[in-house]
């Protein structure tokens, strides 16, 4: 049996272009002892992927050039050597950016038996999921009636977050772009604030009239003029929570840092950066909150999904422009 997936064949200066991505294939070798074979049927690309094309150890190792890419998964065992995995269990794992993954079964864990599609795994109540449920609760400490400020708020990780700070009572501002993700956010009874062809100051300006009254939580997920206008507008003892900061990803020398970082002693504010991954033992604690929600249509989740393992680079680039609304997802 073949395995294609997908290799970086260089490492990318700003903006990653298609041409850097190469399908490959290769023999699959017979199944080891403790091993198991998923034929992939959704695949995961993420904004911290970008991080890892750089060459660069930071706080998870670098992808290698000319080797397989991998991310999250959801598949089905075709093939076993496992007594705990099964011919036809569902399963999630790191065998992604490729059809067919044969790894350590110690790798791959079954999918949880909640109602709710298999690709929820991937994002609502995958690690996306998982890190909205983290940056509030355990780095934010949210508290009822909390105000909370989510950038790229209609994203994967922002959408559940806005979600989760809505049932708090609280005010509840979502800073997203294009007209379709604003009206989203509004249909859900969150107030939504576009960045679109705005600087700080104007930024800062229309938060203080969405929320006058200031915000406990800031949820980051973008920084730059984001974060200079959510510094402007905390409450005293406001924690904000660093996810990510995505308008950076790309850039190709140093990024000025935000001219009122002042705002963190004026207003006694904590922020703290984490990585999902290092809270992982959360993660069954927001299952049993959110999944049974998800299951009975409580929290709405959007997905934006490309077919064919072909558009997986395509797929991951639209991440950077905005052109997803949720979830990225690949169908295979």
């Amino acid at each position: 049996m073949q395995s294609r997936y997908f290799t970086l064949n260089d490492h990318p200066k700003g903006l990653p272009t298609t041409d850097l991505f190469t399908l490959e294939h290769t023999d699959l070798t017979p199944l080891q002892e403790g091993e198991v074979r998923i034929r992939n049927t959704w695949l995961s690309v993420d904004p911290y992927m970008r991080g890892r094309m750089d060459g660069v150890t930071t706080y998870i190792e670098p992808f290698q050039l000319g080797q397989p890419l991998d991310g999250a998964a959801v598949g089905e065992i075709i093939e076993s050597r496992d007594a705990r995995l099964k011919v036809g269990d569902k399963v999630r794992h790191m065998g992604g950016w490729r059809d067919i993954a044969q790894l350590p079964a110690e790798q791959v864990e079954a999918l949880p038996e909640f109602d709710v599609p298999d690709q929820a795994y991937l994002g609502v109540l995958g690690m996306p999921g998982t890190t909205a449920w983290v940056g509030l609760n355990i780095i934010a400490q949210m508290q009822e009636g909390d105000n909370v400020l989510v950038s790229a708020a209609s994203g994967a990780v922002g959408s559940l977050a806005v979600q989760l700070a809505k049932a708090k009572g609280g005010t509840v501002v979502g800073i997203a772009g294009d007209q379709k993700k604003l009206d989203w956010l509004e249909s859900i009874g969150v107030k939504a604030v576009s960045y679109k062809g705005k600087d700080a100051k104007q930024l800062s300006e229309d938060l203080k009239q969405a929320c006058p009254e200031g915000f406990d939580v800031y949820y980051e997920n973008v920084g730059g003029a984001c974060l200079e206008a959510a510094l402007n507008n905390l409450r005293v003892g406001a924690r904000i929570a660093v996810c990510g900061m995505i308008s950076r990803y790309n850039d190709e020398g140093p990024s000025s840092g935000p001219a009122n970082l002042a705002m963190l002693l004026v207003r006694r504010a904590r922020m703290e950066g984490f990585i999902v991954f290092e809270h992982w033992q959360h993660h069954n604690d927001f299952l049993n909150e959110v999944a049974p929600k998800i299951a009975k249509g409580e929290i709405d989740y959007q997905e934006t999904v490309a077919e064919g393992l072909e558009q997986t680079p395509d797929a991951f680039l639209q991440l950077f422009s905005g052109k997803n609304q949720g979830k990225m997802l690949i169908k295979l």
